[in-house]
């Protein structure tokens, strides 16, 4: 049986090593198209293709058990559960795969594409622009299920030109910008607010008018420091929640 083929990551030292590969397995899993295979190669095989510790790779697949996103059955291997929730808490923990687990996994309908003015509330991001390219897409759990988020992208017009829309029916931005496009990103600056639905958000998420949702800006950098996309996500409030974890050891 053909196993499943999951991502490659670079790996932050200043992180823990479970935490990323569980996130980027996690990312893999979730964004994997429905003929490719549910079985995941053996421990000693995904330790050593994410460079990593046996024990550190078993935690990681702990964790990803106890999400519900794969079984492990003794003798038989490590499985992916096909009808595993996609919902999950909003959890911003330092990491660029982090931010890609987080947004993966859901069925993507992109609402619409093209060129447009800098809106006034992004000109700080775009000061050398007088126009970017939008991105405005629409998150289910499921085909045909209930509205979970809807997302807008400002990206750069020559980044643009090398973006698929078929890439973003399967991926977030974050990741078509790494891994498509090649943009080597430097950091990303994320906001989390509460909000109130607008008639445009209420529409598209089906929740009554002025009811709560969580507004999620986040800013991507390259590597010289130049802001390459601005994504801004309206989580329905009644489906998720904000988490933050830090690192007091350092």
């Amino acid at each position: 049986m053909t196993s499943f083929a999951p991502d490659s990551l670079a790996l932050n030292r200043k992180l823990p090593l479970w935490y990323q590969v569980s996130q980027s397995l996690r990312a893999s899993i979730l964004g994997r198209r429905p003929d490719e295979p549910l079985r995941l190669p053996t421990e000693d095989r995904l330790a050593e293709h994410y460079g990593v510790s046996v024990l550190t790779m078993r935690q990681a697949l702990k964790e990803l058990e106890a999400e519900g996103l794969i079984t492990r059955h003794r003798r038989r291997g490590t499985f992916i559960e096909p009808a595993a929730r996609r919902g999950a808490p909003v959890r911003l923990l330092g990491s660029v795969d982090a931010i890609v687990a987080q947004q993966s996994g859901e069925h993507t309908t992109v609402l619409g594409h093209g060129p447009a003015p800098v809106a006034a509330e992004l000109a700080e991001h775009f000061p050398d622009l007088a126009e970017v390219a939008v991105y405005r897409r629409l998150r289910r759990a499921e085909p045909g299920g209930e509205p979970t988020n809807w997302a807008e992208n400002a990206v750069r017009p020559e980044l643009a030109e090398r973006i698929a829309v078929a890439d973003l029916e399967r991926w977030p931005m974050t990741k078509v910008l790494r891994d498509v496009v090649g943009v080597r990103i430097g950091r990303i600056t994320d906001t989390v607010e509460a909000r109130l639905a607008d008639p445009e958000t209420a529409g598209l998420l089906q929740v009554p008018l002025l009811s709560p949702i969580l507004h999620y800006t986040g800013v991507t950098y390259d590597e010289t420091g130049r802001v390459v996309d601005v994504a801004r996500i309206r989580y329905r409030g009644d489906r998720f929640s904000f988490t933050v974890t830090l690192d007091a050891s350092r």
